[in-house]
């Protein structure tokens, strides 16, 4: 099938998935339907792994931090100046367990340190892919991102509904 082909596919199962994921409700849900319905169409194995032009990753991802970065205001530096504690902290604790976690996984289950630290690291999928692949393992690091990635944007906003009704969520 020729390169434009596939890529039209993987574009249409993504697009698809993630409007069907609209219907749901959920936080993020067009982003998470797109990755299940590009990695679905990946994963089956019946079309060649995507080679997307040249610069496509740094464009969308510039479009990603101009989406993000259109949404910080006056407002988002007043409170990162009370935040910036909490922020420090959450970081701290995420940095530090999942070097617990990936060196735990690496011992118990057998498989490579380098794939359970970054698979475990709190980054984002294509920035720990992105290292990942400098060390040979980007594939493993993607399929343990995109698992933790789904999972979290699937079960989190379910978990807070529950848990904010709870008094939780107060301050």
């Amino acid at each position: 099938m020729p390169p434009l082909a596939t890529l039209l596919i993987y574009a249409l199962a993504g697009t698809a998935m993630g409007l069907l994921a609209l219907r749901t409700g959920i936080p993020a849900a067009p982003l998470a339907g797109a990755l299940l319905g590009a990695g679905i169409v990946s994963m089956s194995g019946k079309l060649e792994i995507a080679a997307w032009p040249s610069g496509t990753r740094t464009a969308l991802e510039i479009g990603i931090g101009v989406v993000i970065g259109t949404s910080l205001t006056r407002a988002s530096l007043e409170q990162l100046q009370l935040l910036w504690k909490p922020a420090l902290l959450i970081t701290i604790t995420l940095v530090m367990t999942g070097l617990v976690i990936g060196l735990w996984t690496s011992r118990l289950l057998g498989i490579d340190p380098v794939v359970a630290l970054l698979g475990a690291a709190p980054g984002g999928i294509s920035g720990m892919s992105l290292v990942g692949t400098e060390f040979g393992v980007g594939a493993a690091v993607a399929a343990l991102h995109a698992v933790r990635l789904i999972t979290v944007l699937l079960v989190l906003p379910l978990v807070v509904k529950l848990l904010v009704p709870l008094g939780l969520g107060e301050s």
